[in-house]
């Protein structure tokens, strides 16, 4: 299982990358793992604003259709398109599919998501 030091994790494996007020969000290695291979996405609209703990994104992959939830609240501001043409990439390199990049509403809640050593522990 790969993990980035400079994310932050949810329970549910995703992961953030806060940047400024921009927060990134996708799923973790262990979870694409888990998940088999991707084989659609559905996204939400830029300008949603989400509630952390909201199903956000739904993933269709070869072996389940799984809910992704968001763990930051905020406005969407970014969608990554390139992913609903090419689901896949979430395999090949999870840490760069990002799904969206929300404007945190609530910056404090990413101090409250795992560190990478805390978010590996929980996978065990």
């Amino acid at each position: 299982m790969k993990l980035l030091n400079e994310l932050k994790y949810s329970a549910s494996h995703e992961w953030v990358k806060v940047d400024g007020n921009k927060a990134y969000i996708g799923i973790t290695d262990y979870a694409q793992d888990h998940l088999g291979e991707v084989v659609f996405i559905e996204l939400p609209e830029a300008g949603t604003a989400v509630e952390a703990g909201d199903q956000f994104v739904v993933l269709e992959s070869v072996k389940a259709a799984s809910d992704v939830y968001t763990p930051i609240s905020g406005t969407i501001i970014e969608v990554n398109e390139e992913l609903a043409d090419n689901p896949g990439l979430i395999n090949e390199s999870p840490y760069n599919a990002w799904f969206v990049a929300v404007e945190m509403s609530q910056p404090e809640e990413a101090e409250k998501l795992l560190s990478a050593e805390d978010y590996e522990k929980s996978c065990e």
